[in-house]
């Protein structure tokens, strides 16, 4: 991987180790152990480049060194808003598979959040 690939993985990865360090702050939190990150495919973000950015960040953090970044993808779902019907789709199809319709709502995919962290 270059430098560019991973530029907007880092980038996320900061805004993520911000929330972090506020949260950690605000509970008296001296050392993160473990992170659950969610992640949805369709913020694009490729979950090795997203480790090696934490995995670069958490060098020089007190708070992190040591912790445990996983992650969870969340696929795109859509739902049609004409028949109502839910359905994933992972190569975003974005015709409703049960009525062929075109009038698809995406609601799910986009996240890219913080569920929980663990810590002393």
């Amino acid at each position: 991987m270059n430098g560019g690939e991973n530029m907007h993985e880092l980038s996320l990865m900061e805004s993520v180790v911000k929330q972090l360090r506020a949260s950690a702050a605000e509970n008296d939190i001296k050392k993160i152990t473990r992170v659950l990150l969610v992640v949805g495919k369709m913020t694009m973000a490729v979950p090795d480049a997203l480790q090696f950015a934490f995995e670069v960040l958490q060098k020089e953090d007190e708070l992190l060194k040591g912790a445990v970044l996983e992650i969870r993808e969340e696929p795109v779902r859509c739902e049609c808003k004409d028949c109502g019907h839910l359905y994933e789709a992972p190569n975003y199809e974005f015709l409703c598979p049960s009525c062929s319709g075109p009038n698809v709502k995406i609601v799910g995919g986009r996240e890219l959040y913080i569920d929980f962290y663990e810590g002393d």
